[in-house]
């Protein structure tokens, strides 16, 4: 996966990229410019390109002080799926959520997301909970590394 390129979004159109690839996995809670600005100032946000084609992004929300639990979430647009970029992501994240001290790992897909719960079992994730927001009517699924 030599092409494959991760960086952070510091910029406005890769901020919009962050936002575009997250909006289209997650089309329950999309997310305006101004909330992706205000997440990249709490958690640790990536995009990824292959080449110059934007292919994902991921999210890792930090341990806070009083657990040693991060969350890591990848996220990969359909079309780039099977090439091991969702592989790559996760691992980055978990490898920065370790640095900033979690022990623990967990994720979080959303019911509708077939694809990313295969992928989370697959990768050694085993289902920790379910939920359901103030107005949503898919679950979402809390994951944990086992």
């Amino acid at each position: 996966m030599t092409d494959l390129r991760i960086e952070q979004p510091e910029s406005d159109a890769a901020l919009k990229d962050w936002q575009h690839v997250h909006n289209v996995i997650i089309p329950t809670a999309t997310l305006s410019l101004n909330e992706v600005r205000e997440r990249a100032q709490r958690y640790h946000l990536e995009v990824a390109y292959l080449g110059d084609v934007l292919v994902g992004c991921t999210t890792v929300r930090p341990p806070t002080s009083d657990t040693s639990t991060a969350t890591v979430i990848a996220r990969v647009l359909s079309s780039h799926r099977g090439q091991g970029i969702g592989g790559e992501l996760y691992g980055r994240g978990i490898d920065h959520a370790r640095t900033l001290g979690a022990t623990t790992i967990e994720t979080i897909v959303l019911a509708s997301n077939v694809d990313g719960l295969r992928f989370a079992h697959k990768h050694g994730f085993v289902e920790f909970e379910r939920y359901l927001l103030p107005g949503d009517s898919v679950p979402w699924i809390t994951l944990r590394l086992a």
